[in-house]
């Protein structure tokens, strides 16, 4: 199993620097928010061992990993040690705590709709649609039936294929913000806070 690590245990960490810290989460979460440092690699299409390599002499020191509150972070650490890298650090409570600490963020433009809203407003859709067009094509009875089936499965087993699915999505893909350059953590330009 992964190592955590809190926040606060971080902080001295992160005020000295030369650390590495990739943020797993999709590129329209992070473009909106992230920490002062990551790197963003989704988790749908994580390479331990590309990211491993491409640290050099480095690849044996601490790698810690950051989503939005822990979850993604373990998922993709479980990854790195199926790949046989056992030095995965998960920053405990994630992008969430990480702010509430304040620690430093960088922010770009927040998004009308986010992932999780687009996934609630087309399953809400689906099940309204195929409900009320069950009473002129009562074999559409399916399309409702499957649509809660699909969110029950998904809440149960906590699998994120709806929100990758929905971040594959072109308006949802890397069309970072322009904003004046004072990142230098990401491929984007982003604004600081």
């Amino acid at each position: 199993m992964a190592g955590q690590i809190s926040v606060e245990e971080f902080r001295p960490l992160s005020q000295r620097g030369g650390f590495d810290l990739i943020d797993v989460r999709s590129p329209s979460e992070f473009y909106e928010l992230h920490a002062v440092g990551a790197l963003l690699m989704p988790l749908d299409g994580l390479n331990p061992q590309a990211i491993m390599e491409s640290r050099g002499e480095r690849q044996h020191e601490p790698l810690y990993l950051i989503c939005r509150s822990g979850s993604r972070s373990l998922q993709a650490s479980r990854l790195f040690e199926q790949a046989g890298y056992s030095n995965v650090i998960c920053i405990d409570g994630g992008t969430q705590a990480w702010q509430a600490a304040g620690l430093p963020v960088n922010r770009g433009i927040r998004r009308s709709m986010s992932i999780e809203r687009q996934i609630r407003l087309t399953t809400g859709l689906a099940v309204a649609t195929g409900s009320l067009a069950t009473w002129f094509l009562p074999w559409l009875c399916f399309l409702p039936a499957l649509t809660g089936l699909a969110m029950a499965w998904s809440a149960w087993t906590n699998n994120r294929s709806l929100g990758t699915l929905f971040a594959r999505l072109p308006w949802n893909r890397n069309n970072a913000p322009q904003l004046p350059a004072g990142c230098g953590t990401c491929t984007g330009s982003c604004g600081s806070t």
